[in-house]
């Protein structure tokens, strides 16, 4: 099973970079407001929680899961952004999403997808677009679901 030892620092910031990229594309294909986006935060770090109290959780999972628990882990993965980033527009968080972030050994890997996949629809999930204080609206807009669906392209799953 893989875990931070079974990657180069450079991969592990790239395995544990691709798990913040999964809520940060899908927040940035539809800006919701401040209330939306706290929502759509709270989704990606709940998912992190969870998955840390899930027993099924694979082990290169919950590897991911306590380095955000270090202050250092969060240190490096917030500097691997800003790097990717620099200069960039919110919109340009989805195309920043590629399979090159993925692992790429056997073992964890599809498990991992699927765990990046699951987090993408939690934040398209938590907050609805296009309303009026709380009313109408969609709860997955069209650009959240197209980026859904490059994200699944991008990780291999359906």
């Amino acid at each position: 099973m893989a875990n931070k030892q079974s990657f180069t620092p450079e991969e592990w910031t790239k395995v544990v970079e691709s798990t913040m990229l999964a809520g940060m594309a899908v927040s940035a294909a539809e800006p919701s407001g401040l209330g939306g986006t706290l929502k759509e935060a709270f989704a990606s770090s709940s998912a992190l929680a969870e998955a840390k109290l899930d027993p099924g959780s694979s082990e290169l999972v919950k590897a991911v899961v306590a380095e955000f628990e270090t202050s250092e882990g969060r240190s490096a993965v917030q500097e691997a952004l800003r790097k990717s980033f620099a200069g960039a527009k919110p919109a340009d968080v989805g195309g920043r999403f590629r399979p090159s972030s993925m692992p790429r050994r056997p073992g964890d890997a599809p498990a991992f997808k699927t765990w990046l996949r699951a987090i993408s629809q939690k934040v398209a999930e938590a907050s609805a677009t296009g309303g009026f204080l709380g009313f109408g609206g969609v709860q997955v807009s069209e650009a959240e679901k197209a980026t859904l669906a490059d994200i699944a392209r991008a990780l291999g799953t359906s």
